[in-house]
Formats: C-alpha cells, sequence, structure tokens
C-alpha cells in the first residue's frame, strides 16, 4: 500500500513554485510532488503490480478544511505550543492546501501494489520485511 499527495498536472505552472517554495522553506523541506502517472510508471519499474488505486482528493479537501477549521479553534494553544511563526506558516498550509484540492490543483491518491515475486518461505518473508519501511504490523501474510 502506497499513499501520498500528488501533483494534478504533469507539467508545473509557473504560478506553483511561489507554492513549492513556500512549502519546500516552511512544511516539507526535500518534498516533492509528482503526477500519478510517475508515481505508477516507477513502481511498475520496479516490478510492481498495481491493484487498485484510489483517487482520494475530495476526501482530503474536507480533512484540511476540518484541520484548518480545528486550529483556527486552537490558535492561542497552538502558538503557546509551537510559536506564533510555526502556527502563521501551518494555517497557510492548511487552507491554502483544502483550497488546492478543492480545484484539483494538487491530489491525493491509494496504491495498493502486489509484488511481482511471492515469497515463498518463512526465511523470504522475513528478508523481505527486513528491507520493507513498512511498519511489520500492517504486513498482510500471502499465501
Amino acid at each position: 500500500m502506497n499513499h501520498g499527495i500528488t501533483a494534478a498536472a504533469r507539467a508545473i505552472r509557473s504560478s506553483a513554485l511561489a507554492i513549492g517554495d513556500f512549502i519546500e522553506r516552511y512544511i516539507f523541506p526535500g518534498g516533492q510532488l509528482l503526477h500519478l502517472s510517475h508515481v505508477l510508471r516507477e513502481m511498475a519499474d520496479a516490478g510492481l503490480e498495481a491493484l487498485d488505486v484510489e483517487n482520494l482528493r475530495p476526501h482530503y479537501a474536507r480533512t484540511l478544511w476540518a484541520w484548518s477549521d480545528a486550529l483556527e479553534s486552537r490558535l492561542a494553544h497552538a502558538a503557546e505550543v509551537a510559536g506564533e511563526k510555526v502556527v502563521r506558516a501551518y494555517r497557510l498550509y492548511s487552507a491554502g492546501s483544502a483550497m488546492s484540492f478543492e480545484r484539483g490543483w494538487i491530489s491525493a491518491a491509494t496504491r495498493c501494489w502486489l509484488g511481482a515475486r511471492v515469497a515463498t518461505s518463512t526465511t523470504d518473508r522475513c528478508a523481505a520485511r527486513s528491507r520493507c519501511s513498512v511498519p511489520a504490523r500492517l504486513h498482510v501474510q500471502v499465501g
């Protein structure tokens, strides 16, 4: 299972660059929004088969508005915990992201994958899991 926020357009418009600069500097340093087609191609090239892809964009818009409302309702406490500068950045980020999801500028999807080679023994499964970044409690037994 792979879940992530993706770019809605394959080519990034110049108007999105300033937003990207803000997010890179204050929210997700080193983050990058890729188009879903890029993610699917990379995973397929790694030998994985896409079993299901679900677009969650409409749900993310509602979720981010709820997060934004929750932050707005506790601004004083948030500023106490994180500081005014961080709170200002996240107020802008949460409301801006909610609007971006609503307008289709960014998207989110969950992808379910099946490995090209299914582990056939307990040893194979353990070896595969030791290289996997997914927590063991989320692994599904196959075979």
